[in-house]
């Protein structure tokens, strides 16, 4: 095994990770959930998806990029009336995280990427991006794979809604692990809708609000998955891993300045925050 060649960061021993540092190495965290993605969707469709994205990144640039064993668990008590869903605190999930990264960078890594998979997540992993780097010497940035798919999406996509278990999500599921997935089971389903604000606020409304979802659904399900298909997923997912793929090459070569301090009189440097 050559820490050039191995791209999933569990698999090096303590001497290659010196080998991988030396190296410079991009590391990606993915995160996703445990949630209910309706009764045709297994519960780890957010991590599932993000890590094999992050995975197949990884196969294709493996001198590049290490992968760190995915998050599988998020900020999901809006769907706990739903059988199976797993909710982690958003301060446990920051702090959880946190401390991954400052791991990672105490090593010696100088950038380091998360990549969700759980729109939930979003804000937790920009401010885990942004407390890593107060915290350490490195930089670290937040992303969801989902922002380099959507524009091919749109060239395929026949439902209105992107939201939850619904076409998007499905056809990355059939398209990654078919036999998992229960077609048969899918209907199509939406939120309550206002003008500035619906129940799953999705990115159109300009209000932000996410209502417990045992109030206003009975399948779980945002979208209409039974337009999915398994080669919209083929699709989508090559756009999703070709985006990340550029995007590596652009944090890898994105320059870490020397920081100046302004002041011209003595601080408290021992304060901490």
């Amino acid at each position: 095994m050559s820490a050039a060649t191995e791209y999933r960061y569990n698999r090096l021993s303590w001497p290659e990770m010196n080998d991988a540092l030396a190296s410079q190495k991009l590391v990606m965290l993915p995160t996703g959930s445990t949630e209910q993605h309706g009764p045709h969707l297994p519960l780890d469709v957010d991590v599932f998806l993000c890590e094999s994205v992050c995975l197949e990144v990884g196969r294709r640039i493996p001198d590049k990029v290490l992968v760190l064993p995915p998050i599988s668990y998020g900020l999901n008590l809006h769907h706990i009336d739903f059988p199976g869903t797993i909710h982690i605190e958003p301060e446990t999930f920051i702090a959880f995280c946190l401390d991954i990264t400052k791991s990672v960078a105490y090593h010696g890594f100088k950038k380091i990427l998360l990549v969700n998979g759980h729109g939930s997540n979003q804000p937790l992993i920009d401010l885990i991006a942004r407390k890593t780097v107060l915290a350490t010497e490195s930089l670290c940035f937040a992303t969801g794979y989902f922002q380099f798919l959507l524009e091919e999406f749109e060239k395929v996509r026949e439902s209105e809604i992107i939201a939850h278990a619904d076409e998007f999500e499905t056809s990355l599921y059939l398209h990654l692990a078919g036999d998992r997935v229960q077609m048969d089971r899918a209907v199509a389903d939406d939120d309550r809708r206002g003008k500035f604000v619906s129940s799953d606020s999705t990115a159109e409304y300009p209000v932000r609000f996410n209502d417990v979802w045992g109030r206003w659904t009975k399948t779980g399900i945002h979208g209409d998955p039974t337009k999915a298909t398994e080669e919209k997923g083929r699709r989508i997912f090559e756009a999703a891993v070709q985006g990340l793929v550029e995007l590596v090459d652009e944090l890898r070569a994105w320059p870490i300045e020397e920081r100046v301090d302004m002041h011209r009189q003595p601080v408290q440097s021992q304060i901490r925050w």
